[in-house]
């Protein structure tokens, strides 16, 4: 399992350094033409949404899972209120794209809220996305698990099923790294905790479409950050490329939108489930965060 837990944190990572060069981009057939297959990491543009950073480094998603990594490395667990203390550190003097909840989150703590309170309404599923180091800490614990899974994401984002979403896939990846095959345990958290959800909705449409092309799949669920759109698109990634890590990452990345935070669970999820050898050597090795991490 070792092994396993480690990909699923350094995959995470990964599809978030894929993401960068090409992130937001709606336009697939754009991105298609600027880009072309994108299966190296990507430096980006002046014009992109990144344009401080670097090739290999990670958008503020993956820096923000890398701070709750540092907090938790350095707490030996989970404690929001040195996560929130470092976040917030680093994300007032943040030199690249700072979103929406994040300024939201930041402005409201200014005015007194704790890191308990919901720091912003938003329904981005990138919220959900940054629990890998988490999975990693408590992958023998499950009700820690999901308890701190839903406290990091209400920290930052306050949409009910945006928390429900980073419960359910951290209990996904908790059975994944015990054995269970990903659209199994999508299929068994599904129907024993959000049977009466939207969430099972988006479960099935997800699972429904694994035979379908990623780009018009995608584009019909929608590529946008929302949660509605997000997470029936992360399904249908692990779905069909359930024993294929890298084409799985790949397909997010073309699929355009908010690729990054739909890849980073699609890496956390596949990389719990086949380990180091389905992650291309190529994307540790120029990960800039790889030694720290």
């Amino acid at each position: 399992m070792d092994n396993h837990a480690k990909t699923m944190v350094m995959a995470a990572f990964a599809a978030d350094a894929l993401a960068l060069g090409a992130h937001w981009i709606y336009d697939t057939e754009l991105l298609l033409k600027r880009f072309g297959r994108v299966d190296a990491f990507l430096k980006p543009g002046t014009d992109s949404y990144h344009p401080t950073k670097e090739r290999g480094a990670f958008t503020h998603y993956g820096d923000q899972t890398l701070v709750l990594l540092e907090s938790i490395a350095e707490k030996r667990g989970f404690d929001l209120f040195d996560f929130f203390d470092r976040w917030r550190a680093r994300f007032e003097t943040y030199k690249g794209y700072v979103d929406n909840a994040t300024r939201v989150t930041l402005s409201r703590h200014a005015g007194g809220s704790g890191p308990e309170d919901p720091g912003s309404p938003s329904d981005d599923l990138a919220g959900a996305s940054r629990i890998a180091p988490l999975v990693y800490a408590y992958r023998n614990d499950i009700d820690t698990l999901v308890k701190c899974a839903k406290a990091q994401t209400r920290m930052t984002h306050g949409d009910p099923l945006t928390i429900d979403s980073a419960e359910f896939f951290a209990r996904v990846t908790f059975l994944v790294l015990h054995g269970t095959s990903p659209d199994k345990a999508m299929k068994q958290v599904a129907q024993e905790y959000f049977n009466t959800s939207h969430l099972s909705g988006w479960v099935a449409a997800g699972l429904a479409s694994k035979g379908r092309d990623s780009v018009v799949s995608i584009a019909a669920f929608g590529q946008t950050c929302h949660t509605p759109e997000a997470f029936p698109g992360v399904v249908h990634l692990i779905a069909r490329y359930q024993n294929d890590l890298k084409e799985a990452l790949i397909q997010s990345v073309m699929a355009g939108g908010d690729s990054a935070a739909r890849g980073m669970i699609v890496g956390m999820v596949l990389g719990a489930h086949l380990g180091l050898s389905a992650l291309p050597q190529q994307w540790v090795d120029e990960l800039r965060g790889k030694e720290h991490i």
